[in-house]
């Protein structure tokens, strides 16, 4: 099939999408945007490409959906495991370093890009497993994508989507339940799915550990420097930023110390 985007119409598109939430479609992605608009005028049930761009320009709602659906959503449980080993031996212990000498007893994190919920809920677990009496967390997990939000609202995950899910946290966790599993109430009650822009301020503060990994892909320097700034006025002085294993800030102009420990390579925050 044709494509359905003329060069002027790509380019217009390419830019309303950078515009509202930083994402970069290159000439090399261009097919990906030509079939999900090819997706969405189908949708609709319409035949012009300009009505279309007239709908999402008019319409605050039809906006976020197409940017819901210009979005990849590729997670699992447990991804990238070295990341949450680091999180486990090295920041949760200095954070609570830093939390007695406030006297705070809550751990603030946020997942942001959690897709369909598996990064935010393994955080959550290894919360509940490794926290000592008498602290508490919490974990908003944010997304641009609604239809990937509410699939993580509700917590159900087909058995395929849990293999990675040691069986400990299985056991502990989950239940299992017909078609897959479902996470425990007590898991759910600690992670607020938000749908949220990365290119607007959260009004979060106080953060301790922020995650926003395979993201900042899809954007280009520029954009990922805003985003960055947003996530430094948004942690405490002594924070961690974790970014996709193949992402880096190296080179760009941020106020974020490199971190390599052990386990993993990441981003603190020492102000």
């Amino acid at each position: 099939m044709a494509d359905i985007l003329n060069d002027a119409d790509f380019e217009r598109f390419r830019k309303i999408i950078y515009d509202e939430s930083g994402i970069t479609f290159s000439a090399t992605n261009r097919p990906i945007l030509d079939s999900r608009i090819k997706e969405m005028l189908r949708e609709h049930s319409m035949d012009s490409v300009d009505d279309f761009y007239k709908l999402i320009t008019t319409d605050h709602e039809e906006m976020k959906k197409m940017l819901d659906s210009v979005t990849t959503n590729l997670t699992r449980f447990f991804r990238n495991q070295p990341h949450f080993d680091a999180l486990i031996n090295y920041v949760i212990p200095h954070v609570l370093e830093e939390k007695k000498k406030t006297g705070d007893k809550t751990i603030r994190i946020w997942s942001a890009g959690c897709s369909t919920g598996e990064e935010p809920y393994t955080i959550a677990m290894i919360m509940k497993k490794i926290l000592p009496p008498g602290y508490d967390y919490s974990v908003t997990a944010s997304d641009i994508s609604l239809k990937s939000l509410m699939v993580g609202q509700q917590g159900f995950y087909a058995t395929n989507k849990v293999d990675g899910v040691p069986q400990d946290y299985l056991d502990t966790c989950f239940t299992a339940v017909e078609g897959g599993y479902q996470v425990n109430q007590d898991i759910m009650d600690r992670v607020k799915f938000d749908y949220h822009n990365l290119k607007n301020d959260s009004g979060k503060r106080d953060l301790d550990v922020v995650f926003c990994r395979n993201v900042m892909i899809y954007f280009d320097e520029p954009a990922q420097l805003v985003v960055l700034d947003r996530f430094w006025n948004s942690m405490a002085k002594h924070s961690y930023l974790y970014i996709g294993h193949s992402e880096s800030l190296f080179g760009m102009d941020t106020k974020f110390e490199f971190l390599k420990t052990d386990w993993a390579c990441l981003y603190q925050k020492n102000a």
